[in-house]
């Protein structure tokens, strides 16, 4: 009887795992304990890791309200969420329990100390507005759409923070900062929105928030029990850990909304592309008239639209059928149109304006009026003298309100957007130093003073007062009447 002793082939994982052994560098035993007391100390939240919270989340405040990419990345240098997450997914793969405990309470009350900020730093801008905010800046919408290209940044992320904090040559600080951009802004955005009154702004960004702080920390669990740090070595235990199965299909399994939600807003940028043009087509073709702003919603089957146009000349109840009719036709289904309409004046400086006299009718601005008492003495044949008196009338121009003179101020460089009404559609861009002629018109919408002004192009619309300086006119002497007695 013959006994085979040879051993059979190494399976695929196993040669895999030692593949990663050979191209990694080794993480010995002492490197991983320096890595582990490292996080269990940095990832309990004390005074340090709030005050870090609360001075990044008003940095990352500023940045979203003014729209500004270099204010939030600069943000990220501080924010201190990145141990937590680490931590989380160190805890996972070694079974440390004092460190889950301390990483999700970290990132919990972090998250609600972060919104809890920018939520009144948002509410404060609101109601004493030192930033103006005419629209929802652009950084704030672009975190409340989530997609599979967030959760494929938020793992790179996460692999790359792991590795660089578990390799004593490499540095962890550049990758915690593109964790902290995963993590940060989508929190201060919760805030924002909630001050706002704006739940879908809140719920986007708390759906990104999630997703990117379950893929991070699925990321490091996977880098950890990559680099050995689980209970047993990699090369001897025969199955994944659970905790980390249990990490890749809650990282799985987000996928599934995030593709939905990709798939609507794909599906709904594309029918409103579609709208905006066919929209700009018909309006040039139908009124020879610019499409300044469009608003697009869906009531059931019927398209409700309001648009501004700028136009040379005033449209009528016709002009909006008729309009209403083309872009039906063009898009095959019911719209309802409501249709603004700003008059301008096209001036081309190679076309000098034709004079036309203007004809003075009635009576001469300088009415004369003549007095001729008589006087009549006896019968006696006697020179009767004529006494005339001619009093010259001269008109005395009656006091009337003049609008006065303004000129943008006060907006830091940003202009000033002219509007229709208080809040309503935006008309025109003024810069910063444009002249204004201030109007009649004054309001007061949600505690901010708006006036009525007329602007350089002579379009008609309203602007915050706040943003305007009233310029000082010299005055003009006023006329004395006189009375000049005729002899």
């Amino acid at each position: 009887m013959t006994t085979n002793d040879s051993q059979p082939p190494p399976s695929l994982r196993v040669r895999i795992l030692h593949y990663w052994i050979r191209i990694t560098r080794p993480i010995d035993k002492e490197r991983r304990g320096e890595v582990r007391v490292r996080l269990r100390e940095s990832s309990h939240p004390g005074f340090d890791f709030f005050l870090l919270v609360i001075l990044s989340c008003t940095i990352a405040t500023m940045g979203l309200l003014t729209d500004s990419v270099a204010i939030i990345i600069g943000a990220m240098l501080v924010a201190p969420l990145m141990s937590p997450i680490l931590g989380m997914g160190m805890a996972s793969i070694t079974g440390d329990g004092h460190l889950l405990r301390d990483s999700v309470s970290g990132v919990i009350q972090g998250a609600i100390v972060a919104v809890i900020v920018s939520f009144l730093w948002t509410w404060l801008n609101r109601n004493l507005p030192f930033i103006l905010l005419q629209d929802v800046p652009g950084e704030v919408l672009a975190r409340t759409n989530p997609s599979p290209i967030d959760l494929t940044v938020a793992v790179a992320g996460g692999i790359a923070a792991a590795y660089a904090l578990a390799q004593p040559h490499l540095s962890a600080a550049l990758p915690g900062v593109a964790i902290a951009t995963a993590l940060m802004p989508p929190l201060c955005t919760i805030g924002v929105g909630l001050a706002l009154d704006r739940m879908d702004i809140a719920g986007g960004a708390g759906l990104l928030f999630v997703t990117n702080a379950v893929t991070i920390a699925f990321a490091a669990t996977l880098v950890f029990f990559a680099l050995g740090f689980g209970p047993k070595p990699i090369t001897t235990t025969n199955r994944l850990p659970p905790s980390l199965i249990f990490a890749a299909v809650l990282t799985i399994s987000l996928m599934i909304p995030l593709t939905y939600v990709s798939v609507n807003f794909v599906q709904d940028a594309t029918d409103a592309r579609r709208i905006e043009d066919v929209v700009q087509e018909e309006v040039v073709r139908v009124l020879n008239s610019e499409l300044v702003e469009l608003f697009v919603d869906r009531d059931g089957d019927v398209i409700s639209m309001n648009m501004t146009l700028r136009t040379a000349r005033p449209l009528y109840y016709q002009d909006s059928v008729a309009l209403q009719e083309a872009i039906a036709g063009r898009l095959q289904e019911p719209i309802q149109l409501v249709l603004n309409s700003v008059i301008v004046s096209q001036l081309d400086p190679r076309v000098p304006p034709t004079h036309t006299p203007t004809p003075t009718i009635g009576p001469s601005p300088t009415p004369t009026r003549t007095a001729t008492p008589t006087r009549t003495a006896t019968a006696t044949a006697t020179q009767t003298p004529t006494n005339t008196a001619t009093p010259t009338q001269t008109n005395t121009p009656t006091t009337t309100p003049t609008p006065s003179v303004a000129m943008v101020d006060q907006t830091l460089g940003r202009g000033l957007r002219l509007r229709q009404y208080p809040e309503g559609p935006i008309i025109g861009t003024l810069r910063e130093g444009d002249p204004l002629i201030v109007l009649y018109g004054s309001d007061i919408v949600n505690g901010l003073v708006w006036i009525e002004v007329m602007d350089k192009d002579g379009r008609f619309g309203w602007v915050p007062q706040m943003f305007t300086t009233i310029v000082t006119v010299t005055p003009t002497p006023s006329i004395t009447p006189s009375r000049t007695p005729r002899p």
